[in-house]
């Protein structure tokens, strides 16, 4: 891995005394590096802190963290920042230390190899027989505790390029790494995820630029039987920005009018955001 700050200097090791290691006690946030600047910094940084006082983390200084995200991110055309702050070193035993001393990790990595045809001709999916457990505690926030999608994944087989999860419910939720979106009709809707799942910052970008365009947009429990019956479908996530999906398992899907004008719409904001 090239570019590896953790609090703040050059290093790519952590005590073994830390949580987030031990225990995933701790929060991360993923984003795309375009032109040298991280793109949707400041969604990104308010799902940050939104997590870390949920968990009762100290939160990093957001100076500091944006000094020490805009280094990593000089000269990149393109790139991918992720961010990490743990509840830091402290004794063994699950109980939270009285004093915590946080630990922050920004790290830089390659764009991934991901071929240009997903997003113009989409992606085929299916559904993945692990489920994602209902807990409101820990909905929506990006915390370290991702061995349910790393079990998922494991189910992800070609020519499926991504997996659909449910809750415990049954009820669908996400994708290993995306957020869906389902359109039937005049209605685009996405899994309430109140009770699990993570709040991606470009769903809430999705859902911003649909309400502002007059869609009847809904946050709601979707059964897996409701988004086969969609007329389109998409997912998406701060790299891959959106995909079409063009067949979930044995069913095949257009790429529809909604999902192409969001999808123009999301690029045409990422223009106007690069050139300020």
């Amino acid at each position: 891995m090239t570019g590896v700050l953790v609090n703040g200097l050059p290093s790519e090791h952590i005590s073994v005394a830390d949580r987030g290691l031990l225990y995933g006690d701790g929060l991360f946030e993923t984003l795309a590096i375009d032109a040298g600047r991280p793109l949707l910094w400041e969604a990104h940084l308010q799902r940050l802190l939104d997590g870390c006082r949920r968990l009762a983390i100290p939160a990093p200084d957001t100076h500091v963290l944006a000094d020490e995200a805009a280094r990593l991110c000089a000269g990149q055309a393109r790139a991918v920042l992720k961010i990490v702050v743990t509840r830091g070193p402290a004794a063994r035993g699950y109980a939270p230390p009285a004093v915590v001393t946080p630990t922050r990790i920004l790290s830089r990595a390659p764009w991934p190899d991901y071929p240009a045809a997903p997003a113009r001709h989409g992606v085929a999916v299916a559904w993945c027989a692990t489920p994602l457990a209902r807990n409101p505690r820990l909905a929506g926030i990006k915390h370290l505790n991702r061995l349910e999608q790393v079990l998922a994944r494991a189910e992800c087989r070609p020519p499926y390029v991504e997996g659909l999860m449910c809750d415990t419910d049954g009820h669908a939720i996400a994708g290993t790494m995306s957020n869906l979106f389902v359109v039937s009709g005049d209605t685009l809707a996405t899994p309430d995820l109140s009770q699990s799942g993570v709040t991606g910052v470009v769903r809430t970008q999705v859902l911003a630029v649909a309400r502002a365009r007059g869609l009847d947009c809904r946050e709601r429990r979707l059964t897996p039987a409701e988004v086969e019956a969609a007329d389109e479908l998409f997912l998406t996530n701060s790299i891959i920005g959106l995909w079409p999906v063009n067949r979930l398992g044995a069913r095949t899907y257009p790429i529809g009018n909604v999902t192409q004008t969001i999808q123009q719409t999301l690029a045409a904001a990422r223009a106007v955001a690069l050139a300020l």
